[in-house]
């Protein structure tokens, strides 16, 4: 489980977040809400490592790893999908697949079949090139490249930015057998209420880098306060 105490962040002089607690455990999806520039990415990034906390604890498995650099997180088990997806355009799908190896041990440095049985359209586009595909193949390639690393925790910030439905619905789907397995916890950054509400057990909501309501799906569906906050 990955809890998070009381956390601090600071670009330079100017802080990013306050204060900010959450818990994300196994089995469950844990949604982080906002609007633009509230510190969610902030947030994503100070999980994976790859921004420095000032102060509070981030927890994963009952181990501090604030000091933890980016690749020894990932692994531990946290896979991280950002913004933007960061996929490199000029090497093929393969190629992109193939660079979450360097995390992996020599027996685990395999595509796993699976990752085609989630995401069929990247077997037939092995040799594509990433910057040839489409916003929302770059997505499943990403997400793909991602579970290679065979993850107990999924952090995935904003995967449904300028995506199409069609894809919108395949990653729902994706995220839900996920969840379904039991043996992941998946950390999710979304603006599409619809699709966060759809698929969140619990979640917080920041505002200006503070936590300002967090609750369970219920309090999620039917909360007027999450409405006014989302500007909904």
């Amino acid at each position: 489980m990955l809890e998070v105490n009381n956390l601090d962040v600071f670009y330079g002089a100017s802080q990013a977040l306050y204060d900010v607690s959450m818990k994300a455990e196994i089995g469950k999806v844990t949604c982080v809400l906002g609007r633009n520039g509230v510190g969610k990415t902030t947030l994503m990034k100070s999980l994976s490592g790859h921004q420095s906390v000032k102060a509070g604890q981030i927890q994963w498995q009952g181990s501090c790893i604030n000091q933890q650099a980016p690749f020894t997180r990932a692994k531990n088990g946290i896979a991280y999908v950002p913004q933007g997806r960061d996929i490199f355009g000029q090497l093929t799908v393969e190629e992109n697949l193939k660079t979450a190896f360097s995390s992996l041990p020599k027996k685990q440095r395999f595509i796993d079949e699976e990752v085609y049985e989630l995401f069929p359209v990247l077997k037939k586009m092995l040799n594509r090139r990433g910057g040839d595909l489409s916003g929302g193949q770059q997505q499943q390639l990403a997400i793909a490249r991602a579970l290679l690393l065979r993850p107990k925790m999924l952090i995935l910030d904003e995967p449904t930015e300028g995506i199409q439905p069609s894809i919108i619905k395949d990653i729902q789907r994706v995220i839900e057998l996920l969840r379904e397995r039991g043996n992941m916890a998946i950390v999710l950054v979304e603006q599409y209420l619809d699709f966060a509400m759809a698929l969140a057990d619990d979640y917080i909501i920041l505002e200006r880098g503070r936590v300002v309501s967090a609750g369970d799906k219920h309090h999620l569906k039917g909360s007027e306060d999450v409405k006014r906050l989302l500007a909904i």
